[in-house]
């Protein structure tokens, strides 16, 4: 976490969250370890009753969007994060991440839609695949198709299955009630599968 940078705890605003593998090594490319990152994050979210907006999990750094856990810190709900992934992960060597976390406060609809994008359109962009929805370790897929993921992601999806109404731009197709719904094509480029033209600048690979 580097040092002076202004917080807002307990203010209910979403934080753009990236930490790194120890030295930037690409330990997440190891056997089961993105898996036991996802498996991870999603028993830490369910007990401490976070959102978890999108991820990726890149070869040696994961991107988070997150909100502000209301019963502990984000700085407390993160380190449990890391800590559980490193003891598991962590085998011979001295660590498994890096100390810090880099932390960049989100506001409004149209910084979350670009945070989203982006984090979404990291693997392309770094050229590990074609397509974002060609890289399984990510929200992406979910926010694609609405299927669930090992990680529950705060999303119009996920209000659906809670009984709210249909996402924006979803319909059912005609005759189906209980099947979930279809996305619209319009959607589908909004969720990144065109590349964007939102700028991204400052945010880190």
């Amino acid at each position: 976490m580097p040092s002076g940078l202004k917080r807002f705890q307990r203010a209910e605003s979403l934080h753009f969250i990236t930490f790194s593998c120890f030295h930037r090594l690409p330990l997440l490319e190891a056997p089961g370890a993105r898996e036991t990152v996802e498996a991870v994050l999603e028993r830490t979210r369910a007990r401490h009753q976070a959102r978890v907006y999108a991820y990726v999990l890149m070869p040696e750094h994961v991107h988070l969007l997150v909100n502000e856990p209301p019963r502990i810190l984000l700085a407390q709900f993160l380190k449990a994060v890391k800590q559980m992934t490193s003891r598991k992960l962590r085998g011979p060597r001295e660590k498994f991440w890096q100390d810090r976390y880099y932390d960049s406060n989100v506001y409004g609809e149209k910084a979350r839609s670009e945070v989203i994008r982006y984090i979404h359109r990291n693997p392309v962009k770094r050229g590990l695949v074609e397509r974002s929805e060609d890289w399984p370790w990510s929200s992406f897929r979910h926010y694609a198709t609405g299927a669930r993921g090992t990680v529950e992601i705060e999303s119009q999806w996920t209000a659906f299955r809670r009984g709210n109404e249909l996402p924006e731009g979803v319909r059912l197709k005609e005759g189906e009630r209980f099947c979930f719904p279809t996305l619209s094509a319009g959607v589908a480029e909004r969720m990144g599968r065109r590349p964007s033209k939102a700028n991204a600048g400052g945010m880190r690979g």
